[in-house]
């Protein structure tokens, strides 16, 4: 399990590390709101899925590389680092 800050990091880590991985599947989540316990105190952190990339799927390597380029893109002409 990995956590990465951005869309644009999950990118860059599944198509570096997808052709070695074990599994070409990718469960990506988003943290939720926090789980609160019956008396109303803090609970700790929630999780949600939110994506599963299989990089099995056909074209699902070219359209992620497309997107992460995209995304540089978009980065690189708002001043974000790329």
């Amino acid at each position: 399990m990995r956590y990465l800050p951005d869309r644009h990091s999950v990118l860059r880590y599944v198509l570096a590390i997808g052709p070695r991985a074990a599994s070409k599947r990718f469960e990506v989540f988003t943290e939720a709101e926090p789980v609160k316990l019956a008396d109303g105190s803090p609970g700790g952190r929630r999780f949600s899925l939110v994506e599963v990339i299989d990089l099995g799927r056909p074209g699902e390597f070219e359209r992620l590389r497309a997107e992460l380029k995209d995304s540089s893109t978009q980065r690189a002409s708002s001043g974000g680092e790329s």
